[in-house]
């Protein structure tokens, strides 16, 4: 485990906490606030530069680790890291903070201090939840997270709020607690909360069946998967724009992230069990959320449920168990944050103009808000992954997964990817080509300056990992190989997959996991010991 003398996970953590206590306890009026939540945002950017310049690329195991002492006679500890799996994630939070701030800055016009507040709060909870070490630490990060996007949408959505808001934190407080279940369950078995010991450690079947049903229910809530989803375009539809960007963005990942660094690492033999079900769930909710998704008629809850069908291929490509499978995963999950958080961000921006989300009165946009258009255009083709977009990559990888698994499953998750270009290309050509059923919208100014400085980042990103995806897949496949390692040892030790059935690939990986080398860095030495099992 890489240690390093500077805490910048800590930091990335703490700051914006601090900076939401310095605003809550300031007189700062609407422009203050923003102001200083903007720079907040910025310097919590410049924190995490050490993040993307001491990352090693190839590196499967945990890197800038921070270990202290926090309870030990309870066996708590502060303990935070990052690998290849939580990394990126990590990064997309922090860049989205000033983002949301821009976003923001029309679209909330009271309780502005409080509002700023919540979301250095958010940004701080969702970076302690990729980066906890320990199961305690990571549960209240888990349930800090909650109280904001509460806020956010209670008292500054539409004029459900109060419904939606109660619904999403029912939902969510309901799978919480089935999580904390499964940890207190971990504890009396283990006597530590400590995740990489957990992870170490090995429980009896039966243990582990009724263990993974906890966490699978409250990931599945999070995530969300059918039938478990109906919390989440209530949600979409009332938040404020910001809420809708961190929601989809990181908040959702929250629960595909679970799946990934709990459910396979420790209860390997459930989730092997347990595939089948979740593989068939997964294809449900990629072509029930696609269909519903071509109906709507209001633009958020259509890219609400386009939310749905996206999760699925993320959990689709968890639960095949194989490399492709894992690395298209957490592909999805980096880039529908960045597109489905553009998606909603200019949802936000011509709401503002219209005053409506409805597709109906936002029609014919192509002639009078020509650079509007051109960024919903890229980011609407490339949610249906288009090729040479970012959305592609990911998706590609988890059908070449699916179909090396099962050719049955790769065909059925098919249509999913069909029904995303009929939805998105339905919404994209009515709004830029319709007809307008007034003349309304000619008076409409195209983006503003602050609209193209939030916008232009994600875009750029868009087409850098589309074009060029291979800086992911470096940071992602030595991670996602010690993963994919020990859940076939743990299987192998359990006689559920004979040594036999292990391809000469697998065997290798298994053995240089366990030596701690990178799968990406010893490819010559893989390819002879390949030729020697021959």
């Amino acid at each position: 485990m890489q240690e390093t003398g500077f805490p910048v996970l800590s930091l990335l953590i703490f700051f914006p906490l601090a900076a939401a206590a310095v605003l809550m306890l300031s007189r700062a009026g609407g422009f203050a606030a923003r102001m200083f939540t903007l720079c907040a945002g910025f310097i919590e950017i410049a924190l995490a530069i050490p993040l993307v310049t001491r990352f090693e690329l190839g590196n499967p195991g945990w890197q800038f680790a921070e270990h202290a002492e926090w309870v030990p006679r309870l066996g708590l500890s502060y303990h935070l890291a990052v690998d290849g799996v939580s990394y990126l994630m990590v990064l997309l939070t922090v860049l989205l903070l000033p983002l949301c701030v821009l976003c923001s800055w029309t679209y909330i016009t009271r309780r502005i201090k409080e509002f700023h507040v919540n979301l250095l709060f958010m940004t701080a909870a969702c970076v302690g939840v990729f980066t906890a070490l320990d199961f305690v630490l990571f549960y209240v990060f888990w349930e800090a997270m909650l109280v904001p996007m509460y806020l956010l949408i209670a008292i500054w959505g539409g004029d459900e709020r109060r419904y939606a808001s109660l619904k999403f934190f029912l939902y969510t407080l309901a799978g919480s607690t089935l999580f904390l279940a499964a940890i207190v369950a971990f504890y009396a078995q283990t006597g530590t909360f400590s995740i990489p010991e957990l992870m170490n450690s090995e429980f009896s079947r039966t243990f582990q069946y009724w263990t993974f049903g906890a966490m699978a229910l409250a990931f599945a809530i999070k995530v969300p998967m059918f039938p478990f989803h109906t919390w989440l375009p209530a949600a979409h539809v009332q938040a404020p724009s910001a809420g809708s960007v961190v929601l989809a963005s990181v908040l959702l990942k929250m629960g595909t992230y679970g799946f990934l660094r709990f459910c396979l690492p420790i209860t390997p033999l459930a989730a092997d069990y347990f595939a089948p079900l979740m593989i068939a769930i997964s294809i449900v909710s990629i072509i029930y959320g696609g269909f519903v998704a071509l109906g709507q008629k209001d633009m958020k809850k259509l890219i609400a449920y386009s939310s749905v069908a996206h999760m699925g291929f993320v959990t689709l490509g968890i639960f095949i168990f194989n490399q492709r499978g894992l690395e298209g995963a957490l592909f999805v999950m980096l880039n529908h944050g960045i597109v489905t958080g553009a998606l909603f961000m200019m949802v936000g921006a011509i709401y503002e103009r219209s005053h409506s989300r409805e597709i109906s009165e936002n029609l014919g946009l192509g002639k009078y808000l020509p650079a509007f258009m051109g960024f919903f255009g890229l980011f609407a083709v490339a949610s249906f992954g288009f090729p040479g977009l970012n959305s592609f990559v990911g998706e590609a990888l988890v059908l070449i997964g699916a179909f090396q698994d099962n050719l049955l499953i790769g065909l059925l998750a098919i249509p999913g990817a069909m029904l995303a270009a009929a939805y998105m290309l339905r919404l994209g050509l009515k709004m830029a080509w319709g007809q307008p059923a007034s003349p309304k919208n000619r008076g409409w100014a195209d983006l503003n300056l602050r609209e193209w400085v939030y916008l232009a980042p994600l875009a750029i990103l868009t087409v850098y990992l589309g074009l060029a995806p291979g800086i992911v897949m470096k940071v992602v496949s030595p991670s996602v190989g010690k993963v994919l390692a020990d859940y076939n040892a743990k299987l192998e030790r359990a006689g559920v997959l004979a040594e036999d059935e292990a391809t000469p690939r697998d065997m290798a990986a298994t053995q240089l996991s366990a030596a701690g080398l990178s799968l990406e860095e010893t490819s010559n030495d893989l390819d002879a010991a390949l030729a020697a099992h021959r």
